[in-house]
């Protein structure tokens, strides 16, 4: 039998105390799927320009695909609305045993939309279809792992960063082994006074033709290149691949290589781990360690960000850090980048403060201030690193559109400043991560690779993304774009058809963030990577600002946008969109690229 077909969403109006379920139209259903698609869908309709992230109007969204649940690799969840630290478009991404829970919940609907704000911290509870409100304020306070076990089943939450509306906490699950990690989607929850959406549901089993599926796509990830690098080290061999490379951002942005390195990499956590997550299935995933706070799984952004982007070379130390992060809800590359503002700015004289590069203690005391916003620095640090450097000066830590970046150096792989300036969330190496590839043939590639790579990854990942599909295991589905799975429900798609989707999807995006007044100018890297890398591989190489702007009028040019990044009219026919713009866009039209071209790439970092 195939799966349920979905075509609802449960919505909640927490200032009304209300639940009601509704029909998503079926021409978005077809159009944008699910997920990032159909997020991005609500959105455009719902929120109008300027709308305060944090203020009862916004959107916050848990949303599925069509076939969520039934999937190879980890289950996941997409949580979409509008950042607390960019303004822009925010879709992150979560697995773990909610996920799970919420598609088995869920069997028709694509998800939660909630908007409004309670009047007292809540939670929200779905089970069989429904949802109901309750009253949560003994639970205000709490950390993901208590809050986790107040439930003892499947719970995304936040903690007390989420509470006091940091720019950049998280959704957390599992007690913090899980989480919707950048942007702040954790504050927004926060601004509504949602302290958890707890769910009672069993994972869905496939049958038939499914089984059939998920038995040899499984298989396939197994037997997959980025399947076996994802069992050999998760996403801790970051580490090692970045120092190897040279594009390691070490003590705040100042270098490239960490001499350290071996000791916060692969086989530090090897040594100290006490076994696998999943450890039954087709591929295992994170790696479990013990620290002060418990039992944690450390992830390649937080030994990147926490260890080498501070100079920490204590594996136990970096380990215990990043629990910090995980317990208090805060994502651990905003968080690092934020702590090694503080060191940078220590040293440059323009604060005050107690700490070195190194200083594992004193890192973990501005983490707590952070989250809890207990003293000047901290609560300005909660708005995040550009807030800091508004304030205080010494520009030294980098952003784009305000989101800090994670740790790959872009002067050592051109195509990543393509990647990182275009990216439609802020600074991020999920949307695309050249780098990969262009870190081992750096004088070989052109422009032209640099932007078809970067494009093609962006409407692909887009089109999984409106699936819900790991990171990881869905790289078996670049082939066709997941058009096998889809006609197993009965859903008629190619590859074509779904490589337009992913661009119709990134261009409504693109369409969102222009309304909230992102443009060309917010296309663009910091003035520090002009600075020449002073040591390693890529040693002198820099952002030649001349070439990165020729850069992006060849990648404006590939999707069809203007010279000042605005779709064209054109472009807008072509994908469905007319009409949803206004009346600047400009006329003309150039061709897109849909993703043919690029190669698949393994995956450097889980938290998303």
């Amino acid at each position: 039998m195939p799966s349920p077909v979905r075509r609802d969403v449960i919505r909640v109006d927490l200032s009304a105390g209300t639940v009601a379920r509704e029909r998503v139209p079926e021409d978005w259903r077809h159009d944008f799927l699910g997920g990032k698609g159909l997020g991005a869908r609500y959105l455009y309709d719902e929120l109008d320009a300027g709308t305060d992230p944090l203020g009862p109007d916004n959107r916050l969204a848990f949303l599925l695909g069509p076939l969520s649940g039934y999937l190879p690799g980890e289950s996941r969840y997409a949580a979409v609305t509008k950042s607390p630290l960019t303004g822009a478009f925010l879709d992150s991404y979560s697995g773990g045993s909610f996920a799970d829970a919420l598609a088995g919940a869920l069997p028709e609907a694509f998800g939660l939309l909630i908007q409004g704000a309670a009047d007292r911290p809540v939670t929200l509870t779905v089970d069989d279809g429904t949802a109901t409100l309750t009253d949560a304020t003994d639970l205000w306070g709490a950390d993901a792992a208590a809050v986790d076990d107040a439930f003892g089943g499947a719970v995304a939450c936040i903690g007390p960063a989420g509470e006091n509306e940091v720019a950049y906490a998280t959704i957390a699950s599992d007690g913090g082994d899980h989480h919707a990690g950048r942007g702040g989607a954790g504050a927004v929850m926060g601004a509504k006074r949602l302290k958890a959406v707890a769910v009672h549901g069993d994972p869905p089993e496939p049958t038939g033709e499914l089984t059939a599926l998920r038995d040899r796509y499984d298989d396939a990830y197994r037997d997959d290149d980025t399947g076996r690098w994802q069992a050999a080290g998760e996403t801790v061999e970051s580490v090692d691949f970045a120092n190897e490379v040279g594009v390691l951002s070490t003590r705040g942005w100042q270098g490239g290589q960490f001499d350290d390195a071996g000791d916060i990499g692969i086989e530090a956590v090897r040594e100290a781990a006490t076994g696998r997550e999943n450890e039954d299935d087709a591929v295992p995933g994170g790696f479990r360690v013990d620290t002060e706070d418990g039992e944690s799984v450390p992830r390649g952004g937080a030994l990147m960000s926490l260890g080498a982007g501070l100079g920490i070379d204590d594996f136990d130390d970096v380990a215990r850090l990043g629990s910090i992060c995980d317990l208090l809800g805060m994502d651990v590359i905003s968080a690092g980048n934020a702590v090694a503002w503080v060191m940078r700015a220590t040293d440059a004289a323009a604060i005050d403060a107690d700490i070195d590069f190194g200083d594992a203690d004193a890192a973990e005391e501005i983490l707590e201030t952070i989250a809890a916003r207990s003293t000047d620095l901290g609560d300005t640090l909660a708005r995040g690193v550009d807030a800091a450097q508004a304030r205080y000066g010494a520009e030294s830590v980098p952003t784009v559109k305000s989101m800090e970046l994670p740790a790959y150096d872009p002067r050592g792989a051109a195509g990543m400043a393509l990647a990182y300036a275009t990216s439609d969330r802020g600074g991020c190496h999920r949307r695309a991560r050249p780098v990969e590839r262009e870190a081992f043939a750096r004088d070989e590639w052109t422009d032209a690779d640099r932007v078809t790579t970067v494009i093609g990854a962006q409407n692909a990942r887009s089109t999984l993304w409106s699936l819900v599909v790991d990171d990881f295991a869905g790289e078996t589905m670049w082939a066709d774009l997941g058009a096998e799975w889809l006609g197993a429900v009965g859903l008629d798609y190619d590859r074509a058809s779904l490589a337009t989707l992913g661009e119709r999807v990134w261009t409504l995006v693109r369409l969102f963030n222009l309304r909230e007044g992102f443009g060309r100018a917010d296309d663009s890297l910091p003035d520090l990577f002009e600075e020449p890398l002073p040591d390693g591989p890529a040693a002198g190489r820099t952002v030649d600002r001349e070439a990165f702007e020729t850069m992006l009028d060849a990648y404006y040019a590939a999707r069809g946008w203007s010279a000042d990044g605005r779709p064209t009219s054109a472009t807008l026919d072509r994908l469905g969109l007319a009409g949803l713009a206004d009346d600047e866009t400009p006329l003309g039209a150039s061709p897109a690229v849909d993703g043919e071209g690029c190669e698949r790439t393994y995956g450097h970092g889980r938290g998303s």
